[in-house]
Protein backbone atom coordinates (compact mmCIF):
# COMPACT_ATOMS: atom_id res chain seq x y z
CA UNK A 1 0.00 0.00 0.00
CA UNK A 2 1.28 3.44 -0.57
CA UNK A 3 0.55 6.90 -0.06
CA UNK A 4 -2.80 8.56 -1.46
CA UNK A 5 -1.28 10.28 -4.26
CA UNK A 6 1.19 7.36 -5.36
CA UNK A 7 -0.02 5.49 -8.60
CA UNK A 8 0.93 2.34 -10.26
CA UNK A 9 3.27 2.84 -13.30
CA UNK A 10 1.88 1.98 -16.44
CA UNK A 11 3.60 1.57 -19.60
CA UNK A 12 2.95 4.35 -22.00
CA UNK A 13 4.35 4.12 -24.62
CA UNK A 14 2.35 3.59 -27.91
CA UNK A 15 2.00 -0.12 -28.95
CA UNK A 16 2.63 -0.89 -32.60
CA UNK A 17 -0.18 -2.81 -34.32
CA UNK A 18 1.36 -6.32 -35.78
CA UNK A 19 0.27 -9.14 -37.22
CA UNK A 20 -1.06 -11.73 -34.93
CA UNK A 21 0.57 -14.82 -34.60
CA UNK A 22 -0.57 -18.14 -36.65
CA UNK A 23 -3.08 -20.06 -34.95
CA UNK A 24 -5.58 -23.09 -35.55
CA UNK A 25 -9.25 -23.05 -35.66
CA UNK A 26 -10.81 -26.35 -33.47
CA UNK A 27 -11.62 -27.71 -36.81
CA UNK A 28 -10.83 -27.38 -40.65
CA UNK A 29 -12.69 -24.64 -41.79
CA UNK A 30 -13.62 -22.70 -45.61
CA UNK A 31 -13.43 -19.25 -46.19
CA UNK A 32 -16.83 -19.23 -46.39
CA UNK A 33 -17.19 -19.95 -42.98
CA UNK A 34 -14.81 -17.91 -41.57
CA UNK A 35 -16.47 -15.11 -43.30
CA UNK A 36 -19.94 -15.50 -41.69
CA UNK A 37 -18.56 -15.73 -38.62
CA UNK A 38 -16.57 -12.33 -39.16
CA UNK A 39 -19.79 -11.23 -39.94
CA UNK A 40 -21.26 -12.00 -36.80
CA UNK A 41 -19.30 -11.08 -34.67
CA UNK A 42 -19.16 -7.59 -35.84
CA UNK A 43 -22.96 -6.86 -35.81
CA UNK A 44 -23.20 -8.01 -32.83
CA UNK A 45 -20.14 -6.05 -31.34
CA UNK A 46 -21.37 -2.87 -30.29
CA UNK A 47 -24.07 -5.47 -27.50
CA UNK A 48 -20.70 -6.45 -25.84
CA UNK A 49 -20.09 -2.35 -24.62
CA UNK A 50 -18.43 0.46 -25.46
CA UNK A 51 -18.77 2.55 -28.25
CA UNK A 52 -20.07 2.06 -31.53
CA UNK A 53 -17.96 4.45 -33.44
CA UNK A 54 -14.58 2.45 -31.77
CA UNK A 55 -15.46 -1.06 -32.57
CA UNK A 56 -16.25 0.40 -36.38
CA UNK A 57 -12.82 1.82 -36.20
CA UNK A 58 -11.58 -1.88 -34.92
CA UNK A 59 -13.26 -3.27 -37.57
CA UNK A 60 -11.49 -1.16 -40.28
CA UNK A 61 -8.34 -1.44 -38.64
CA UNK A 62 -8.96 -5.35 -38.71
CA UNK A 63 -9.54 -5.24 -42.28
CA UNK A 64 -6.48 -3.09 -43.49
CA UNK A 65 -3.15 -3.22 -43.85
CA UNK A 66 -0.82 -2.97 -40.73
CA UNK A 67 0.03 1.00 -41.94
CA UNK A 68 -3.36 1.56 -42.48
CA UNK A 69 -4.50 0.28 -39.13
CA UNK A 70 -2.22 2.07 -37.22
CA UNK A 71 -3.58 4.94 -38.74
CA UNK A 72 -6.84 3.98 -37.40
CA UNK A 73 -6.12 3.20 -34.16
CA UNK A 74 -4.61 6.47 -33.37
CA UNK A 75 -6.99 8.63 -34.93
CA UNK A 76 -9.88 6.60 -33.16
CA UNK A 77 -8.25 7.33 -29.91
CA UNK A 78 -7.96 3.86 -29.26
CA UNK A 79 -5.11 2.28 -26.68
CA UNK A 80 -3.47 -0.81 -27.53
CA UNK A 81 -3.49 -3.63 -24.95
CA UNK A 82 -1.87 -6.37 -27.12
CA UNK A 83 -0.18 -5.42 -30.46
CA UNK A 84 -2.17 -8.20 -32.15
CA UNK A 85 -5.39 -5.68 -31.57
CA UNK A 86 -7.11 -8.78 -29.59
CA UNK A 87 -7.32 -6.67 -26.15
CA UNK A 88 -7.58 -2.43 -26.95
CA UNK A 89 -9.32 0.44 -24.97
CA UNK A 90 -10.81 3.66 -25.91
CA UNK A 91 -10.23 6.76 -24.07
CA UNK A 92 -12.99 6.31 -21.13
CA UNK A 93 -11.33 3.11 -20.47
CA UNK A 94 -13.69 0.92 -21.95
CA UNK A 95 -12.40 -2.47 -23.15
CA UNK A 96 -12.82 -4.05 -26.60
CA UNK A 97 -11.86 -7.84 -26.74
CA UNK A 98 -11.26 -9.39 -30.73
CA UNK A 99 -11.04 -13.19 -31.54
CA UNK A 100 -8.75 -14.31 -33.62
CA UNK A 101 -10.75 -14.90 -36.58
CA UNK A 102 -11.62 -11.29 -37.10
CA UNK A 103 -7.74 -10.57 -37.37
CA UNK A 104 -5.97 -12.99 -39.31
CA UNK A 105 -7.00 -16.49 -41.21
CA UNK A 106 -6.17 -20.21 -39.15
CA UNK A 107 -3.75 -22.05 -40.73
CA UNK A 108 -6.30 -24.99 -40.95
CA UNK A 109 -8.86 -22.79 -43.50
CA UNK A 110 -9.59 -24.93 -46.58
CA UNK A 111 -9.49 -23.42 -49.66
CA UNK A 112 -12.66 -22.71 -51.70
CA UNK A 113 -12.94 -24.33 -55.11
Amino acid sequence: MGCAGSRDKVDETPKKVRKPKPWKHTEAITRAQLTRMREEFWDTAPHYGGRKEIWDALQAAAEAELSLAQAIVDSAGVIIQNPDLTICYDERGAKYELPKYVLSEPTNLIPDK
